[in-house]
């Protein structure tokens, strides 16, 4: 295995165009590699429907992020392939996503892309191409086989990584973890790249903008139910428990100019609760999570640490009040808006990252 060979991902975006051009810069023998995950409109095929994988539509845009993938692959004269991994991203992301959906809870599929696709199928293909590395434009840093917040606390994605293999992260490179956005579009723009200027994708990860009870909608009927409030009230109707959040309030169809948050589903009496913005209800000081995966388990609780519950939220105070092989507690030293089931809580010690697990 080459010690200086690296298979980076690239999307066709600023971010990685520019860790492809740093790495080479740095000395590395890079192979660039289009990771082709999701060709069905932002709302099918059905995920379920096998004949339909690798049908092509409009809406989707792989084909043109694999353009300007393979022209900054050109523009910076290293070998560029492409990888077909929708089967196991519709098996291991899309399915588990609408699994959580249905038993009522939030998932993100960000992290479970990370731990299936980028971190694990992208590193058998590295394998197989005698990469010593793999790299991605993630704002994050890795170091002595460690993962650490990006520099930049706008943009730091460590928060989606936690799910991933720890035996994998000592190769694992991430060129643009110490930058800042604005400095790496100027470095794109020394390079000459034409994506210097390219919009940041967003949405589902690899299958892009979408409104997310209309994709959920393609597979999971819809079960009307009452909205009520704390109190008992009836304000309105839902149209199924799946397809809402805790902390939300965009969506619900409840008039009258109050505005109303969801705190609770109570998949008993299929009626979905919700609340004002500052009621007790939203709020909540401890969880438990499971599904843990630790970089660097505490040995000895209670264990004072900080974590997010959110991506782009800043860290918080808390204590781990309890460690078993399959959950942990936490209490925050304030209380935390919208906790949600299915989501993610990341843990760190500092800008170190401790682990993570699945909010119960």
């Amino acid at each position: 295995m080459s010690s200086k060979k690296v298979l980076l991902g690239m999307s066709g975006g600023v971010d990685s165009s520019v860790s492809a051009g740093l790495l080479i810069e740095q000395g590395y023998e890079v192979i660039g590699a289009f990771m082709k995950n999701w060709s069905g409109s932002v709302c099918g095929p059905r995920s379920t429907d096998a004949d339909a994988v690798g049908e092509e539509f409009e809406e989707c845009g792989w084909k043109e992020e694999r353009r300007d993938a393979a022209r900054v692959a050109a523009k910076l004269g290293i070998p560029f392939v492409t990888f077909d991994f929708e089967k196991e991203y519709r098996r291991d992301v899309v399915e588990s996503m609408f699994r959580e959906f249905e038993a009522g809870r939030t998932p993100n599929p960000d992290v479970m892309c990370n731990k299936y696709i980028k971190f694990d199928r992208f590193m058998k293909e590295a394998d197989r191409l005698d990469c010593a590395f793999v790299a991605t434009g993630h704002y994050a840093r890795s170091k002595g086989g460690m993962l650490y917040t990006g520099l930049d606390d706008n943009k730091d994605q460590s928060y989606f990584l936690w799910a991933m293999n720890p035996e994998v992260v000592k190769r694992v490179l991430f060129p643009i973890g110490e930058m800042l956005k604005p400095d790496v579009r100027a470095k794109a723009e020394q390079l000459g790249l034409d994506v210097a200027t390219k919009k940041d994708s967003t949405g589902i990860c690899f299958v892009g903008e979408v409104d997310m009870r209309t994709f959920l909608q393609e597979r999971l009927p819809k079960n009307p139910g009452n909205v009520v409030t704390v109190d008992g009230q009836v304000v309105g109707e839902h149209e199924g428990l799946a397809f809402y959040t805790f902390g939300q309030r965009q969506g619900l169809g409840i008039g009258g100019g109050t505005p109303y948050y969801v705190v609770e589903k109570r998949a008993e009496t299929n009626e979905l609760v919700v609340s004002s913005n500052y009621h007790p209800a939203l709020f909540k000081q401890t969880l438990t999570a499971s599904q843990l995966n630790w970089f660097e388990q505490p040995k000895t609780t209670p264990y004072k640490c900080l974590a997010r519950i959110r991506y782009r939220q800043s860290s918080q105070e808390c204590i781990i009040t309890s460690i078993s092989e399959t959950q942990i507690e936490v209490t925050f030293k304030e209380p935390q808006r919208a906790v949600t089931p299915g989501q993610s809580i990341v843990l760190y010690d500092g800008e170190k990252m401790l682990g993570g697990g699945i909010i119960d």
